[in-house]
Order: structure tokens, then C-alpha cells, then sequence
């Protein structure tokens, strides 16, 4: 099933350019092992039957990367020997329909989707270009929650090599919101749970704005995206919440026809030269 899933999945799907010399009309096994997080010789040995049981972690990995829909996943999940994910759980599916809407957004719209505890589901070339390829990070650490709350220093961030200007408090304030509601819409999530342990154990800042029960919306937002190629770019920050799960879009747009917008559209150039790799003189994050 793998390989049929891996097939059927266009190159553009996960904003990848087709190329003219490309013969697989679908995904390439390393393309689908970066999605995923996971080496070629594992999937590989998935589709070859030698592996049956991954793990929990992997099969979801799989059934984002493959953008599968909800039956499809659940029976990925049953082939591996799996009881499939529960509205008890949060959800890291992406639906088909709303990964072809947010895919004609358009080149200079950098798009991302995250889970309903900030974990980072996917994202388009735009955001890549912009902020640095997550698929270089592994699938566990793309979370946004520990990004703002880091529990040890020196580790890696969602924006590997630009740096970025905003209001620090209201980011806080929102995120630890978001994180609370996510606790009552899914109250048995082991994984949230633990996401809200390990930050409360890790991190002061998070523990102090927890524990005093703040709330507050953060949906729009100014930022300053500081790019190591081109210069620092302001744009336009909304985060749109999907249904149930609780999926939230953040869109992060340019002024029309500004110079912010031609910076960003040099970021997307330059970031299509070397994907996978952080522009030349790229600097180390910096908060």
C-alpha cells in the first residue's frame, strides 16, 4: 500500500518541483523518507514487508507525508498492528481537500498547518525558503509550544536561519492559551499531556504563565522576518483555527507589490537553489 500511496502523490503536493528529467510520477522513496522523518532503507523495508510493525510515531509520520485521508490512515494504522488515532487524541492529519486549497495559495503566501498542541504538520516551499526546512529537523522536535518555550538551550528551532521580530508576550500569552483549550478538547491526550508536563517542569516562563491561568488570542500579528540573503521582511501574521481538531494555518503574507514582498519573493528564489540548506552565511538562530 506504501508504494500505491507514494505513487499516486504528485511531486507539487508537498512542494517539490516536478523537474523535466523526473521519471517517477509520484513520490521518490527519499522524498517520502524526508517527509516522514525516516532513513530510505526503512521505507524501503516497509514496502518490501520486512518491517510489519513500526511504530505509533512513524505510522502517523507516513499518513501525514502521504497526505492520507482518514480511512486511508486508519488502515495504515491497522496494518501495522495499530489501534487508529481517536478524537482522544490529537490529531496530526492533514484532509486532502483543505492540502489542495492551502497549495493554491500561491508562491509569495508562506504557509503553515500546525496540530492542535503547535506540533508542526505541514508546510509549503514559501515557509521552507523563509524560515528553514523543517524536514531537516527531526519529526518530534517541529513543535511551536516548545520553540517559544525552550527546556534546554542550544537546540534546534522551526526558523533554523532567520531570525524574527515580534511581540514576544503576546506569542507567549497565546500559545500557552491555545495549549490550555487543547487540554480540555482533548483531555486524554497522553501526548499533550506530556507536552504540558515537560514544559511546566522545563521551562519558568511557561510554568508562571500556567499556572496563573492567562488567556488571551493572538490570531493576527506584525513580524519582521530577519533573512540572512535578502534582509529583514515585514509581514503579516494570521493563524486561522480548522474545525474540531483544531488544526491552526499560519499564513504569513507580504504587502502586494512592496518591497517586502519582492524580498520575500528573492527569499523564495534563493531558497530554491539549495533546497535543504540554509542560505550562505546563514547565522545560528537568535531569540
Amino acid at each position: 500500500m506504501l508504494r500505491t500511496w507514494r505513487d499516486r502523490l504528485p511531486p507539487s503536493a508537498v512542494g517539490l518541483a516536478a523537474g523535466r528529467t523526473r521519471r517517477a510520477t509520484g513520490l521518490r522513496r527519499e522524498e517520502l523518507a524526508e517527509l516522514a522523518g525516516i532513513s530510505v532503507d526503512y521505507v524501503i523495508r516497509l514496502e518490501q514487508g520486512r518491517v510489519t510493525t513500526p511504530s505509533s510515531q512513524v505510522t502517523g509520520a507516513l499518513a501525514r507525508a502521504l497526505q492520507l485521508t482518514g480511512e486511508e490512515r486508519d488502515h495504515l494504522y491497522r496494518l501495522a498492528g495499530q489501534l487508529p488515532p481517536s478524537d482522544k487524541e490529537v490529531s496530526d492529519h492533514l484532509p486532502p481537500g483543505l492540502g489542495r486549497v492551502l497549495n493554491r495559495l500561491g508562491e509569495l503566501t508562506a504557509v503553515a498547518v500546525f496540530a492542535a498542541d503547535w506540533h508542526l504538520i505541514w508546510w509549503n516551499r514559501t515557509w521552507s525558503a523563509l524560515l528553514g526546512d523543517p524536514s531537516l529537523m527531526p519529526d518530534h522536535l517541529r513543535n511551536f509550544a516548545r520553540d517559544t518555550f525552550p527546556v534546554r538551550a542550544g537546540g534546534p528551532h522551526l526558523s533554523q536561519w532567520a531570525t524574527i521580530s515580534h511581540d514576544q508576550r503576546s506569542v507567549e500569552v497565546a500559545v500557552v492559551s491555545d495549549l490550555r483549550r487543547a487540554t480540555g478538547r482533548f483531555p486524554r491526550s497522553g501526548r499533550l499531556h506530556g507536552l504540558v508536563t515537560e514544559l511546566v517542569e522545563g521551562n519558568e516562563r511557561f510554568a508562571t504563565l500556567w499556572t496563573s491561568g492567562v488567556v488571551g488570542a493572538h490570531r493576527e500579528d506584525r513580524k519582521t522576518v530577519h533573512h540572512p540573503a535578502v534582509g529583514p521582511i515585514a509581514v503579516d501574521c494570521d493563524v486561522i483555527s480548522d474545525g474540531e481538531a483544531d488544526r491552526k494555518i499560519v499564513v504569513l503574507s507580504a504587502e502586494p507589490d512592496s518591497q517586502d514582498e519582492s524580498r520575500l519573493q528573492l527569499a523564495l528564489v534563493n531558497g530554491a537553489v539549495t533546497p535543504g540548506t540554509a542560505p550562505t552565511g546563514a547565522p545560528p538562530h537568535v531569540r
